[in-house]
């Protein structure tokens, strides 16, 4: 369908000559020259934000001349100006994590607004989507040359209600792809196929205009994109599905803060370790809701692999964006990746154009600056339960022992023998290396670097330890097309990194179960068993419940770490291992040099590569194409399904919204600490049988090989309920063991006092009709753009969540399920006021609620002692009281829909 632009648009629309055709585009400079304002230093991320309000400016989408000027106000003003815009993204992305729920939640709207009177047909994305199937593989089988084979076909055999779903919804609404299992990770996808940097399209009228593609997405990582110069970041899947039915992203004109980098990297570094360093310093700055666009000298040593991993990383820095302006190097990797000389001359033209270009004179105002030189990068690991926990290589062993002794408090030493096997367990062995995750799969230089390595220690015969589990699942197909070009999967396939799968695993929790004989060795001991991933996530809970600390590495490092097997070695200095002869091997003696990678990088990864690997890319295989659908209007909900539900949002939902209204005699569900993340809240690995979510699937005779995750159930509403607060290492401060120590796990004290699971004592509180209000800490709702930590929330009847400070994705979820987000304001905090969860809450003035407000609130302790308090409201926007009112965004968009 053609681009809609708006009606009053004519004062900056101009036309570009790109090659032998001309093409309209809106005019930054032409906006300068109508009296709009001076925009000629605006960051080139902002400059795009500028470009969507010029196109959208009148013809009903809530972009005025006054919403332009601000931008011109935004330089002024040294870099700040948070006034309220309408944006709309290009496009949405999606995996199949989140984007099921989003097509059930879509499916669901379909029968809500045929409740209403309504036309299922006006329930359809506007633009267009597409989602990738990366999130669902798991790793069953290693290490063997059978082992992709045996994991797609269990995948299958797991998801195939899930996958007939999808392939439902693909047939049933407009602007829908689905880009099949076994083709790569959603974001390297993006990157290498989907994104074009600068789009065309006819408008309504019929003429072709020229425009920056942007987008949103459901997965956090989407901010990988930015490398390529497309702007994009995550948001849930509730905000998601609210852009493809046409409604603007809500957003404050953001602050954004410039990072310098200069030099080039040394020898033996990777841009692991330099994005590594990068989120140790974003963290440090602050930088939680604000762009961030790389610039400097030290871009012109960068290649684009590069920057998409800093880009990708976003999230863990807490950056909206990290965006990368366009330059000869952007160019340079669309040429290469298959993209037509018609598209990259067009992104020159236009770029040059409209401001958007990096030449030796780009010289913006930014909010605020840092700076780093490459040259001081090192090698370097980040964890054991934080992405921003950096560690130089060289203090690995005494930063591993340091948190045996700070944050695990535990020994060092502790032998415990391994039944059937002739080799003991201690905490620091690494029991799973995985190479895996967008944000360094995508990158061939640490690619091919981690062949290397394999190459050169298969070659003095060294080998992954017996208790490691390996691992390499590349983010596309073009991966293992430059490795076997190589010759390097041989040397990868020698040391156990066979091929597993074409997507997130492990990074996404699903490293599948490790030797039974190791899970029990380590529960008997007590240990600290670890991980180390070439990923971008590390949260405690995430990777596998046997596993407390995990770290994330380099691929190649990944390799030298299942060589060594223990992260209880300093491995700048120690010896891995002992060659055939005997002698010991160094780290120094497997590195390849910078120039061995790049000779084969250049040799290898061609643009006919990702020609051939994309020719086909919604086709899927024999598999894919077999799996059977309906060609409904509207979805048949099949009953006795474990995996696909109708949620109960819209179900008995009236033509009119309701009213805010105030919180009174609320009960607490949860007091949390800091860094709650969206794994804490709606975790999306495997689960037990002892938990609500298990004895759910029990009940139904689902026996528990075929339990899957969290994540592949999120079409379920009844799993996810249970599995909301449900994390294995979250900790309710409302429990205390004997000993004082925290009680880890989904639990809470219910109605009468007692310990039970979160889930069983909020279906007792709802029972009895009492609202409910959940504690936290700093940062909370860090993490993932999961929607499920929000939905899982709202379902569980949270009315709401009173925190130190939120993550921006996960506030903007809340809101979006009705769920109100406050801050504590006057140094207030759980810890200052010593709440334990007995008390009763009663937040007032929520009747007459405003952006941004603060309201007082009444906390009632157990001995009847009243503490007046003041909270923020963190509903930010006018749009998003609405929202609040209707019950959430979807109700919001569903009763427009049915009224129209």
């Amino acid at each position: 369908m053609p681009i809609t632009v708006g009606q009053d648009t004519a004062k900056t629309r101009r036309t570009l000559r790109s090659g032998d055709r001309s093409i309209s585009y809106y005019s930054i400079t032409a906006a300068t020259e109508a009296g709009l304002g001076d925009f000629s230093r605006l960051p080139a991320a902002l400059k795009v934000v500028l470009e969507n309000m010029l196109r959208f400016e009148d013809g009903g989408f809530s972009v005025s001349t006054d919403d332009i000027k601000a931008f011109a106000e935004w330089g002024v003003k040294g870099g700040k100006n948070p006034r309220e815009i309408a944006y709309r993204p290009a496009r949405v992305l999606m995996q199949d994590f989140t984007g099921v729920p989003a097509v059930v939640d879509l499916a669901a709207m379909r029968d809500g607004i045929k409740a209403l009177g309504g036309d299922a047909q006006k329930i359809n994305p506007l633009n267009p989507v597409d989602l990738v199937i990366d999130h669902s593989v798991m790793i069953d089988e290693f290490g063997n040359p059978r082992a992709f084979q045996m994991n797609v076909d269990r995948e299958y055999e797991r998801n195939m209600e899930r996958y007939q779903f999808l392939k439902w919804g693909q047939g049933a609404f407009n602007n829908f792809r689905v880009v099949p299992p076994g083709t790569g990770i959603c974001h390297q996808v993006n990157l290498e196929y989907l994104s074009q940097t600068i789009w065309s399209d006819t408008d309504q009228n019929g003429e072709e205009v020229a425009y920056p593609d942007t987008l949103v997405g459901t997965d956090s990582h989407t901010t990988m994109v930015n490398g390529v110069a497309v702007l994009g970041w995550g948001v849930g899947g509730i905000e998601a599905e609210a852009a493809m039915l046409g409604q603007p992203i809500s957003m404050l004109i953001p602050e954004v803060i410039g990072f310098e980098l200069t030099g080039a990297m040394v020898e033996g570094t990777t841009g692991t370790d330099l994005v590594l360093k990068v989120v140790e310093m974003l963290r440090a700055k602050g930088v939680v809701g604000k762009f961030v666009e790389f610039f400097g000298a030290g871009l012109d040593h960068l290649p684009l692999a590069d920057r998409a991993t800093i880009a990708n990383m976003a999230p863990e820095y807490g950056a909206t964006c990290g965006f990368f302006p366009i330059d000869g190097e952007t160019l340079r990797y669309l040429r290469n990746t298959g993209r037509d000389e018609d598209r990259l001359a067009l992104v020159e033209a236009y770029a040059k154009e409209n401001g958007l270009w990096r030449g030796a004179d780009y010289a913006p105002i930014y909010t605020d600056r840092l700076s780093l030189d490459m040259r001081t990068i090192v090698p370097a690991i980040s964890g054991p339960k934080r992405p921003q926990d950096y560690v130089a290589l060289s203090e690995g062993q005494s930063a591993f022992r340091r948190e045996m002794e700070e944050t695990f408090k535990r020994p060092m030493g502790k032998q415990v023998a391994v039944k059937g096997e002739d080799y003991t367990l201690e905490s620091g062995k690494v029991v799973i290396a995985s190479i895996t995750s967008c944000t360094n799969t995508s990158n061939p230089y640490v690619m091919i670097g981690a062949g290397l390595v394999a190459r050169k220690a298969a070659a003095l015969g060294l080998d992954r330890k017996p208790w490691v589990k390996t691992s390499l699942a590349p983010g596309s197909q073009v991966v293992s097309a430059y490795l076997e070009a190589a010759g390097l999967q041989a040397d990868l396939d020698k040391i156990g990194f066979n091929l597993v799968g074409y997507g997130c695993t492990t990074c996404i929790g699903n490293s599948g179960p490790i030797q039974t004989e190791l899970s029990e060795a380590i529960a008997a001991g007590d240990l600290v068993a670890t991980s180390v991933l070439s990923g971008n996530r590390n949260f405690e809970g995430r990777i596998s419940p046997d596993v407390r600390a995990n770290y994330l590495a380099s691929p190649p490092l990944v390799v030298a770490y299942a060589l060594a097997g223990t992260m209880d070695i300093d491995l700048s200095s120690d010896a891995i291992g002992q060659d055939q002869n005997g002698q010991d091997v160094f780290l120094k003696d497997i590195w390849p040099s910078t120039k061995e990678i790049a000779d084969l990088v250049e040799q290898t990864v061609t643009r006919e590569a990702f020609l051939s690997k994309y020719a086909d890319v919604f086709k899927g295989d024999e598999k894919w194409q077999a799996v059977q659908t309906t060609a409904a209007e509207t979805y048949d909900w099949p009953a006795q399904s474990t995996y696909i539900q109708n949620p109960p949002y819209f179900q008995g939902m009236g033509p009119t919204p309701g009213s805010i209204t105030n919180i009174t005699g609320a009960k607490v569900l949860a007091v949390l600490g800091d860094m709650v993340t969206t794994d804490h809240i709606s975790p999306a690995g495997a689960f037990a049988t002892t938990t609500p979510a298990g004895q759910y699937l029990l009940e139904r005779q689902v026996q528990p090989r075929e339990f899957n995750s969290y994540g592949s159930r999120r079409g379920n509403h009844e799993i996810m309920m249970r599995g909301t607060f449900a994390n294995i290492r979250i900790k309710n401060e409302m429990l205390a063991q004997t000993d004082g120590s925290p009680v880890e796990g989904g639990y809470t004290k219910g109605p009468d006092g007692q310990q039970t699971s979160i889930y069983e004592a909020s279906m007792a509180y709802q029972a009895a009709g009492t609202p409910l209000v959940i504690f936290g800490g700093e940062q909370y709702g860090a993490g993932s753009s999961r929607d499920w930590a929000a939905k899982g929330t709202a379902l569980l009847g949270v009315k709401a969540v009173i925190a130190e400070s939120f993550e921006r994705i996960h506030r903007s979820n809340l809101v979006g399920m009705g769920v109100i987000p406050f801050e504590f304001t006057n140094g207030d905090s759980r810890k200052s006021l010593g709440l334990t969860g007995e008390e009763t809450v009663s937040i007032f003035g929520l009747d007459t609620i405003q952006p941004l407000q603060d309201v007082p609130c009444a906390i009632t302790f157990a001995d009847g002692t009243v503490k007046d308090i003041t909270l923020k409201c963190r509903i930010d926007t006018a749009p998003e009281i609405e929202y609040v009112e209707n019950g959430g965004v979807l109700h919001y968009v569903l009763r427009n829909l049915a009224k129209s």
